[in-house]
């Protein structure tokens, strides 16, 4: 009976161990994986923090504000075709009041002509975006009083 046993529990232990494969390869796959497009935009647009400014640059080696706002949406894994300039891309998109913003939400600013857009920023989260003003690709706070009294709206371009 001594024999017995050992040779049980080994043929107990080989059992449990194919169950558990056959298991894991035929049991249920819920697992899914859903990319928030939003974020990962802003992510994306992170990564060019410090890029140069470039008057009608659209490249990382400079970058106007509609120049980065619309390469990185081609970057993003949205791949994204948007207008090139500030104004086009204010005319897309669904408009949204700025306490509803969500990553990657574009944010649009009159800088120059009075009431005319001029400026487009990715929102950021926590009240930021991230842009390409004069001083180069960098977070900026909306409250900030420049940026706060020449704020025209915003656009939610991704589903």
């Amino acid at each position: 009976m001594s024999f017995r046993l050992p040779v049980l529990k080994w043929l107990v232990a080989v059992l449990l161990f194919v169950v558990l494969i056959v298991a894991f390869i035929f049991g249920p796959a819920n697992a899914s994986a859903s990319i928030n497009y939003g974020d990962e935009v802003a992510a994306v647009a992170e990564t060019y923090v410090g890029s140069p400014y470039k008057y009608g640059g659209t490249t990382p080696k400079g970058f106007d504000a509609s120049g980065f706002t619309q390469y990185v949406y081609k970057d993003a894994a949205t791949e994204m075709k948007i207008p090139r300039t500030s104004a086009e891309q204010y005319k897309t998109g669904e408009s949204i009041k700025q306490e509803h913003l969500k990553t990657g939400d574009l944010v649009f600013y009159v800088t120059g002509e009075k009431g005319k857009v001029s400026f487009v920023g990715i929102y950021n989260g926590d009240g930021a975006f991230i842009g390409s003003t004069t001083k180069g690709v960098k977070i900026v706070k909306m409250s900030d009083k420049y940026w706060k009294d020449r704020y025209m709206g915003a656009k939610r371009i991704i589903k």
